[in-house]
């Protein structure tokens, strides 16, 4: 056998242990758990850190202020920075709307060593505990919540005896670019962390999706959120690899009743989401930039052109090995397109959609090495491997 052939056959093995040992990660049936009511319903804080989100906060802030829940609820928006006058437009809202109690209050600039939105989630949790809720829910200002979606994940966690309960928010999927790498986004994030691990006792997995993650106190403070993830750039992911370690139980789901009204109309806004923290995911590390380089080559881009080579020059295995991987790949993928409700002919342009992750991944780092470090919402921070511990 050729090296070509062997390569479309290592592809085509590779698919199948991906469909079959990776947690099916491709199913998008892990939904919120059975759940049952409470006798008595624990109060919530909601910490909602915000920057500059006077754009999308008249489509999110009103939905937490109607959350039908029957136990105490009192919302805290941490106007981090903002020059938009998303402070005021809360405030605004807050009177238009009634609801629970919003109070909305500033952390002032970052210390060294706070990257992302840490800062403000760390004021904001310091706000709620002077009320001495038994639960918090982070949740991003561009995340619209339905009615009863608190009422359901405070159900959820209680019936479960989890510590974290958070839910992959349905992102936009409205522009051209949207459709094509905004599916694919949450496919490979289920692909690094499939969600039936994650809620596996003494499972190592651990993940949670920023937009909601709904935090039990005491877990909290057993695992000293946020102090102990303020380096993390992938903060979501941080905080559920910090609760498991001390202990807690997590679990990640597909959202039903929470979306983003975050728009990303241009490839240029999508390419910054992902760059901002793909070489993060990475741990910075110049090996595991190469390794996953030549993985995402192998897995997403051989199996077509080991179809269309084969049947260029008659290479029947080849073709044979690269159209059954691609067949496999393009399977997997449409669960996710039917959750988004997107149309099934984008599946098999997964590999184009790759071969732009694979460029943003090589750009995240290009930024990382020129110096530019972290950034959320218009800062930028030191870059990681420069900031000190601090214990």
């Amino acid at each position: 056998m050729s090296a070509v052939v062997w390569i479309a056959a290592v592809s085509l093995a590779a698919w199948l242990w991906l469909l079959l040992c990776q947690g099916f990660f491709w199913r998008t049936d892990v939904r919120l758990p059975d759940r049952g009511e409470p006798e008595e319903w624990p109060s919530v804080c909601v910490v909602v850190p915000a920057r500059d989100e006077a754009a999308v906060l008249s489509a999110s802030l009103p939905s937490l202020l109607a959350q039908d829940y029957p136990g105490r609820v009192e919302v805290f928006l941490v106007d981090d920075g903002s020059s938009d006058g998303t402070g005021e437009l809360a405030r605004e809202l807050a009177r238009r709307h009634g609801g629970p109690t919003l109070t909305v209050d500033s952390p002032g600039e970052p210390p060294a060593g706070w990257t992302g939105k840490l800062w403000a989630v760390r004021h904001g949790i310091a706000l709620a505990r002077a009320r001495e809720p038994e639960y918090l829910l982070l949740t991003d200002a561009d995340i619209a919540h339905a009615p009863g979606s608190l009422r359901e994940l405070v159900a959820a966690a209680g019936t479960g005896d989890f510590d974290v309960v958070s839910q992959m928010a349905r992102l936009r999927v409205e522009s051209r670019w949207e459709r094509l790498v905004v599916p694919a986004f949450v496919y490979f994030f289920a692909q690094l962390y499939p969600f039936r691990r994650i809620g596996r006792r003494g499972a190592r997995t651990a993940a949670a999706a920023g937009g909601c993650v709904l935090l039990r106190a005491e877990a909290a403070e057993r695992a000293r959120i946020p102090d102990a993830i303020r380096h993390a750039v992938i903060d979501d992911v941080a905080l559920a690899r910090a609760v498991k370690g001390a202990g807690g139980h997590v679990w990640l789901g597909l959202a039903d009743r929470v979306d983003s009204v975050r728009p990303y109309p241009r490839l240029h806004d999508l390419w910054r989401m992902v760059s901002r923290s793909a070489y993060a995911q990475l741990r910075h590390n110049p090996l595991l930039l190469a390794g996953t380089v030549l993985g995402l080559a192998l897995v997403y881009l051989v199996p077509p052109l080991a179809l269309l080579t084969g049947l260029a020059v008659g290479g029947t295995a080849t073709a044979v090995f690269g159209g059954l991987a691609w067949t496999v790949m393009t399977g997997t993928y449409v669960p996710m397109l039917r959750y988004y409700r997107q149309p099934l002919w984008l599946a098999p342009l997964l590999p184009f959609t790759a071969f732009l992750y694979l460029l943003m991944t090589v750009d995240s780092a290009v930024q990382h090495y020129r110096g530019r470090g972290a950034a959320w919402k218009g800062r930028t921070y030191a870059r990681p491997d420069t900031v000190a511990d601090e214990g």
